[in-house]
């Protein structure tokens, strides 16, 4: 078996019907792998139709993520239909974009919901799968979670708090996943992608490129969800990648820029104006934890029309 082949695996993807998670499941599958297809709607049996017609199995599940149940149907549907489960490829997710003085409860909630409950939920349910199975194995087993957050995390998006905070949230909780779940044999890592989807038709200018391929077509994040998802990836864990395009972005963890230490031990108002008002004098508006520079990533010629 290659290192990158998938054959007898089986695999969840959350929000498959179409856009980015269909992409993630075609490539799966096509890759060998069995695919349970959760979507809200009828198009997840669609997808499982075109896994089929590849030779491998699949099985739909349709339902919210956000339903907590929703996690250990998901996990035993892999586990009934296929024998076991191997890989989560966490992508579900809505958006309600508003600015936050315009921001209504229901769209703060929902948005929490769908992407960040979802996620832990699908998770949660997975790591007691895995969990279990090692100690029946008596060591670790193959597991791998691939969970899906956002450059709206790193740059903090205006007219997103609630969507940013989510994404936020997804990649804590992958860092969390990897450090609890890496005893077990399973490795998780969050993607930031850009693709050009349904959700994102009125976000993305045209292909200026004229490629075959367009620059931001889903199948090119699909291929790099797949290789995470492959024995291939076993030593990359607890990772956050940018991924659209010609291009995969390894993300360097946050860094201490400056320490500030109080000369007695304890920090006054007055010590603390003193020395941390001058640090920041005249600092740009764009100098702060919000990670701008990696919009300096894109040479995909695309604009994005929400800017």
């Amino acid at each position: 078996m290659s290192s990158t082949d998938l054959q007898g695996r089986t695999a969840v993807v959350t929000g498959a019907g179409a856009g980015l998670g269909r992409a993630e499941a075609l490539a799966l599958a096509s890759a060998g792998a069995n695919v349970v297809v959760n979507d809200m709607g009828p198009a997840a049996d669609d997808v499982v139709c075109e896994i089929k017609a590849l030779g491998v199995g699949a099985v739909a599940v349709i339902g919210d993520v956000g339903d907590w149940s929703m996690g250990d149907r998901l996990v035993a549907a892999a586990v009934e239909t296929f024998g076991g489960l191997d890989i989560v490829v966490n992508n579900a997710g809505i958006t309600r974009d508003t600015m936050l003085f315009n921001l209504t409860e229901s769209q703060w909630d929902d948005v929490i919901r769908v992407h960040l409950k979802g996620h832990a939920a699908v998770s949660r349910a997975a790591a007691v799968h895995w969990r279990s199975a090692s100690k029946a194995a008596g060591g670790p087993v193959y597991g791998r979670v691939v969970n899906t957050s956002s450059e709206a995390f790193l740059f903090g998006s205006a007219g997103q708090p609630n969507y940013s905070a989510a994404k936020a949230g997804i990649t804590a909780l992958t860092l969390s996943t990897a450090q609890g779940l890496s005893r077990y044999g399973v490795t998780a890592n969050a993607i930031c992608p850009r693709a050009r989807t349904e959700m994102t038709a009125d976000v993305f200018d045209t292909d200026p490129t004229g490629g075959e391929l367009d620059i931001l077509a889903p199948e090119r994040v699909a291929t790099f969800v797949s290789w995470l998802a492959c024995p291939a990836s076993a030593e990359v864990n607890g990772q956050v990648f940018v991924v659209y395009g010609d291009m995969v972005a390894l993300m360097a963890p946050p860094t201490v820029e400056h320490k500030f230490t109080a000369a007695d031990g304890v920090f006054s108002v007055e010590e603390l104006s003193q020395q941390v008002a001058p640090y920041f004098s005249g600092r740009g508006p764009y100098a702060n934890f919000a990670a701008y520079s990696v919009a300096e990533l894109d040479t995909t010629g695309v604009q994005n029309l929400a800017n």
